[in-house]
């Protein structure tokens, strides 16, 4: 069954906006644990504009659910991950910069860079995952770096699901099948939301675990986070 990870950056956003700790990042994170999310996201930036570095030190002793934390492997990152030893680490070619991902690695080019950082994360026993595009040559050199999963960029199956959603699934499919084919397990994340999520794991149901954030907040502001999560949850049964 896919496990639903959500990311809580915008509550830190919220949070941040103002000063202060309402809303409190931990509580929140422990909420969505009970309300059935399987997993918590962050994605700390250098500049910390939302989830900061003692956010993850702090979510870390208290989570009881698989804890995931993305991001560009800079030095400062590599050193927080590896103090902390989440479950998993999503590697992110985020620029500095960027207001949110917009892009797969490419792990041909950088085959060298995320070998080494692989092989260090897979070395302290954390389960290490590289965000895609869906150009199966990206795919099998994930596979060649040593990388145990891949996480697919799924804003361009959510941009395009509105006009022809199988022609919006078709490239995922493919990806996610050379990705079985070379012994990686799948994630996917950005931009599925309430609409779109049900039919892409319906297609790809062997994906193992999804991470939400933008759109599930924005719902919660409507459903309630409650309500919410059990409505994304629904959608991957």
């Amino acid at each position: 069954m896919t496990k639903l990870s959500v990311n809580i950056n915008k509550i830190a956003t919220l949070r941040n906006a103002r000063g202060g700790n309402c809303p409190d990042v931990l509580k929140v994170a422990l909420d969505c644990e009970t309300f059935g999310a399987e997993g918590i996201t962050v994605h700390p930036r250098p500049d910390e504009r939302h989830i900061r570095y003692q956010d993850v030190r702090l979510l870390k002793s208290q989570l009881t659910t698989e804890f995931n934390i993305e991001g560009n492997p800079q030095s400062s990152f590599m050193d927080l991950v590896l103090e902390v030893l989440p479950h998993q680490v999503t590697l992110v070619p985020d620029a500095h910069d960027a207001i949110t991902s917009n892009s797969g690695w490419d792990t041909q080019a950088h085959f060298h860079f995320l070998q080494d950082i692989t092989s260090t994360l897979t070395g302290k026993g954390i389960r290490t995952s590289i965000f895609v595009g869906t150009n199966p040559k990206d795919i099998e050199y994930a596979a060649k770096i040593g990388a145990n999963r891949v996480e697919l960029y799924t804003e361009p199956y959510a941009s395009q699901y509105p006009k022809n959603r199988e022609d919006a699934i078709r490239a995922f499919l493919q990806a996610a099948q050379v990705a079985r084919e070379n012994g990686l397990e799948v994630n996917a994340g950005h931009d599925l939301n309430l609409e779109n999520l049900s039919y892409f794991h319906q297609t790809i149901p062997w994906v193992m675990e999804v991470s939400i954030g933008h759109a599930l907040i924005a719902d919660a502001l409507y459903l309630g986070l409650e309500a919410t999560i059990q409505a994304y949850l629904k959608c991957l049964k």
